[in-house]
Parts: structure tokens; C-alpha cells; sequence
């Protein structure tokens, strides 16, 4: 195993640098004449295509927490992890089909004014300030962190973790600063050299893995010595612990809790992530129903294959590790930076740029969600609000690089301890903490003409509520079994709940919530959404298109269950 970068490493990362750096500017030269334009800088409205929109939002999704945390899962838990990627897609669907015909009409920009509309200013407000410590202290931290990490572990010495880090945020500050034009078409090269690299490490990672242990040469004699080493990796769903269970198969139940999951908190993580996020449906709020429907389908058949590039080196890793053939340094998350050790001359340098890509396009993407709640929905609502196209744009600006300063100095030393709990892990459950109360807001916001403001309030802060006390507090208060959950000793001298689960818990409280509040109101709310079938017809492409998609679903969890 090479850990040095040879001279066409350098290169390919260069040349990768060099294409980005100049398309963007190229990008960013056709739309001068609307620099100070902030519904262009901030959405660029109307400007991308469906292809474009699907890249990006596939860019800004991969990122280190998938290459590293997923890939770190896959080498602790396996290819259950894939939940993750495969129910998105299905979750992608749902998107295109009922929720963004909903913005659309209504012309929202942002997730705060969605709020507003169907609401009040009160929600919204306080929706603001939760998005923006979230993509600031959870999200771009610990991509940046994670990013570092990766890229750190390539390079010989592996003594230059702060300096990548500051570099990372560099590129991403400069890509940002060019509005969302910019980024939405640098992702289309993001994403092309994060599927190409993705695909030629785990193309090394297997044929390593058929080499070593004798079975031949190839990437399907790879994967099928995978699936013989390590059969209990190739599980979509895990059996309950019970008391008979090891401690690690319990930790695996507590990221990847079984069927349960199903029918709890996968759903709002996905359907809240890919719906209610200003982070994603940004990329489309600018684009007509059909462009925007095309291209959150092409994310979703995207999505599908995203578990080959991001999981399965991590499934690599863990066989190869497990028969002392490789050496996997700093736990879980360093899988995907140990695989990448076997790659030759120039496929690294290859990998090192799909890494970077991945990173920064993610970087990019959250520091402008940052910039636009910021600016639009506080800065121009509350601070300014006879500000200027001009200042308005030069404030998403400074916020940019405001943003990225505070997550370096958060993530320098790693203060939030993304390290310790497992960068995939950290960031779904410090998510998860306002998931349940948001995706209830707009899930009966949207579909229920009775829910209130009030009871919008309430269910957040419900939400928010529940979850810290079922993931904190719940076991040593209601007990270890009950009717609603279980909790398992998590090998730290206490008991704990699968997250997922508690997000489930949280959720279904916060309807029911929700629910008895808004009947005291109104049988009709009068700020509420008008419906009707025609928004939500499908033409025969689209139709299509899901039609694959459900297709491959179906088969993947037939193969692995």
C-alpha cells in the first residue's frame, strides 16, 4: 500500500482545480450584468436546467459525512447504511410529486417564508435562527472537520489537518461568493469527477480484496468475496439485540435499528432533509414544475447508486481489515481513507479531487442556504428592510465568509467532538434533534387547511422537546422497556434508544399535538394553501421516471433484505 502522492497526483488534482475554478468564473462573467440581483445570487432564478439541478443537488448532498461517516458505517454496520441513500430516492419522489408543486405556486424562495405564508412572522423567525445555528454548528463544521480529515489521511505525513482545512474553505468562500449560478454549475463538474473518482476507488478497493484473499482479479470476484467474508454485512434490515446479543451488535441496532426504522424516523429524516431544507430545495424554488420535477429525479436515479461509491469501501475496509491485510487507523471513520492507500499513481491524485469536490460543493451549497436565510429573512425583515438589491447581495456576501470563520474556528480543534460519536452518525442525530417538530410544521402546514400558527409553535418546540428527552433522559425516567420503546446499554454504563427511533416518538407526539390544538381554531385556516389535482399531475416522462426508480428499489431490497 502507497501513502505518497507522486507527481500526476498533483496534476490530475490541478487540472481538476484549474476546470472548476475557471467554469465558474466563466459562469459568473455571463451573469455580471445581474451581480447585484439578489433573487440571482441567491436561487439564480430560473437559470438552471434539470440536469444541472439534479447534479447539484447531489453534490451538495455527498459530501465528507457520506465518503467518510457512511463509508465508516458500512464498515461497522454494512450495507444496511444504504437505507439512507436508497429511501431518499424514494423520498426524492415524494418531493417532486407533492411538495414542490406546492412552492412553486406560491412563490417561496426560502423555507422561513414558507413559514410566514402559511403561518406567521413568529415562526418564522424563530425557524430562521434554528436553520442558521444548525447549517452553521452541525452541518458546516462537520463537513469541513470530516473533509480535513479525509484529505489529511492522503497526503504524506499526514501533518497538514488545519492547513486543508483553511484551504476547503477557501475554495468553498469563492465559489460561493459567485451566487448560486455558479454553484449549481460547478456541481455538474463536482459531481462527474465524485462519480468518476467514486467509481475507480471502489474498482481498486475490490479488486485489492479479490486479490488478496486469491479469488481472481476482478470487481465482481471482489464482491463476491465481500459478501463470503463477511455475509453478516449484506443485511438491509438487523434482527433486535436481545439479551444474548454482543455490545457491537447492539451499537449497530442503535445507528440502524431494523424494520422499526421503517416505520419511524427514516422517513422524517429523509422527507424533512430533502423537502423542508433550505439547503436542497433551494436548487430548485427557481425553476418551473417541469424542469424542477425532472431534476429532482434525476438526483433520485442518482441517488440510487450513490451507496456503491460512499458504502461499499467501507464493507472493503472492514474484510480486509478483519484478515490483517489492512490497517485501519482512527476507528471507523478511517476506513475510506485507509481503502484509498491502495490506489496507484494519478488515481489518487483523482480520488483527492473527488474528495475536494464533494467537499466543497457541499460547503458551497450550505454557506449560501446560510447567506440567503440570513439575509433574507432576517437582514431585510428585521435589520434593513429598505435595503438595496446591492446591499442586499454584498450582505449575503459577508455572511459567507462570516459563516466559514466560525466553523473553522469551531471545527480547529474539533470542539464539538464530531470525531468521538462517528461523523455520519453526529450529524443525524444532532439533525434529528429538530427534525420531528419541523417536518410536522410543513407536512400539516401544507395538506391539513386547519393547522394554526399557534399550534406550528408549539409542535416545534414540542418536537425539539421530545427529542432531547427521548435520545437524553427516557430511560432513566420512563425505564428501560415500555410499550413505546427499548432502550440498550450502550456499552458507557447507561441505556439509550435508537435515535431514529426517538425521532419517530418525537414526531408522532408532535402531530397529535399539533392536531388537538388546531381544532380549537378555525375549520379553515385562512392563510392556508389552495389545492388542487391539476398541480399534481404527472406527464409520461415523469411518470416514467418513477416508475424506474420504484423498479430498482424493489429489486435492491428483494437482493439484500
Amino acid at each position: 500500500m502507497n501513502n505518497q502522492l507522486a507527481f500526476s497526483d498533483y496534476l490530475v488534482f490541478i487540472i481538476y482545480f484549474l476546470i472548476v475554478a475557471s467554469y465558474g468564473y466563466m459562469i459568473y462573467r455571463r451573469r455580471k450584468s445581474r451581480e447585484h440581483d439578489s433573487k440571482a445570487f441567491f436561487l439564480a432564478e430560473g437559470s438552471l436546467t434539470w440536469w444541472a439541478i439534479g447534479a447539484s443537488l447531489i453534490a451538495s448532498n455527498i459530501s465528507a459525512e457520506q465518503f467518510i461517516g457512511m463509508s465508516g458505517n458500512g464498515f461497522f454496520v454494512g450495507i444496511a447504511v444504504s437505507a439512507y441513500e436508497w429511501l431518499a430516492a424514494l423520498a426524492l419522489v415524494i418531493i417532486a410529486v407533492w411538495f414542490i408543486p406546492i412552492y412553486l405556486k406560491n412563490k417561496i424562495y426560502t423555507m422561513p417564508q414558507f413559514l410566514k405564508t402559511r403561518y406567521n412572522e413568529t415562526v418564522a423567525l424563530i425557524m430562521a435562527i434554528f436553520w442558521l445555528f444548525l447549517y452553521v454548528f452541525v452541518n458546516l463544521t462537520s463537513i469541513l472537520y470530516l473533509g480535513a480529515i479525509a484529505i489529511n489521511g492522503l497526503l504524506p505525513g499526514h501533518e497538514y489537518l488545519h492547513t486543508v482545512m483553511i484551504a476547503l474553505a477557501i475554495f468553498a468562500v469563492i465559489i460561493t461568493l459567485g451566487g448560486m449560478k455558479v454553484i449549481g454549475y460547478t456541481d455538474v463538474i463536482q459531481v462527474t469527477v465524485l462519480i468518476i473518482g467514486g467509481f475507480a476507488t471502489i474498482y481498486m478497493a475490490l479488486s485489492v480484496v479479490a486479490e488478496k484473499f486469491g479469488t481472481g482479479s476482478g470487481v465482481i470476484d471482489g464482491f463476491t468475496t465481500l459478501m463470503r467474508e463477511a455475509p453478516e454485512h449484506f443485511h438491509m434490515i438487523l434482527d433486535k439485540p436481545t439479551a444474548a446479543s454482543s455490545q457491537q451488535d447492539i451499537d449497530k441496532y442503535l445507528i440502524i435499528p431494523g424494520i422499526l426504522m421503517y416505520a419511524a424516523g427514516q422517513w422524517i429524516v429523509n422527507l424533512n432533509y430533502w423537502g423542508c431544507n433550505q439547503y436542497i430545495t433551494q436548487r430548485a424554488l427557481g425553476a418551473d414544475l417541469k424542469t424542477a420535477r425532472t431534476g429532482i429525479l434525476f438526483a433520485a436515479m442518482l441517488k440510487l447508486m450513490m451507496p456503491i461509491i460512499v458504502m461499499l469501501p467501507g464493507i472493503a475496509a472492514y474484510v480486509l481489515n478483519k484478515s490483517g491485510k489492512l490497517d485501519v487507523v482512527g476507528g471507523m471513520d478511517g476506513a475510506y481513507s485507509a481503502v484509498l492507500g491502495f490506489l496507484p499513481t494519478g488515481l489518487k491524485g483523482l480520488s483527492i479531487a473527488a474528495l475536494t469536490a464533494a467537499i466543497v460543493a457541499s460547503l458551497a451549497g450550505k454557506a449560501n442556504s446560510i447567506s440567503t436565510i440570513f439575509t433574507l429573512d432576517i437582514y431585510k425583515k428585521y435589520i434593513n428592510t429598505a435595503a438595496e438589491e446591492k446591499k442586499l447581495v454584498i450582505t449575503g456576501r459577508v455572511v459567507v465568509v462570516c459563516a466559514m470563520i466560525v466553523a473553522v474556528l469551531f471545527t480547529w480543534d474539533d470542539l464539538l467532538g464530531i470525531g468521538g460519536a462517528g461523523g455520519f452518525t453526529f450529524i443525524q442525530k444532532y439533525t434529528g434533534f429538530i427534525s420531528p417538530g419541523v417536518f410536522a410544521m410543513f407536512l400539516l402546514g401544507m395538506f391539513w387547511k386547519r393547522t394554526t400558527g399557534t399550534a406550528a409553535i408549539v409542535g416545534l418546540l414540542t418536537g425539539f422537546g421530545l427529542s432531547v428527552f427521548f435520545n437524553e433522559f427516557a430511560p432513566a425516567v420512563m425505564g428501560h422497556e415500555t410499550f413505546l420503546y427499548t432502550a440498550y446499554p450502550n456499552g458507557k454504563g447507561g441505556f439509550e434508544i435508537p435515535f431514529l427511533i426517538c425521532m419517530g416518538l418525537a414526531f408522532m407526539f408532535t402531530i397529535i399535538v399539533m392536531v388537538l390544538l388546531s381544532l380549537a381554531g378555525p375549520k379553515i385556516n385562512p392563510k392556508a394553501f389552495e389545492l388542487d389535482k391539476s398541480m399534481f399531475k404527472l406527464p409520461p416522462n415523469i411518470i416514467a421516471m418513477i416508475v424506474v426508480i420504484l423498479l430498482i428499489l424493489m429489486a435492491l431490497y428483494v437482493k439484500f433484505w
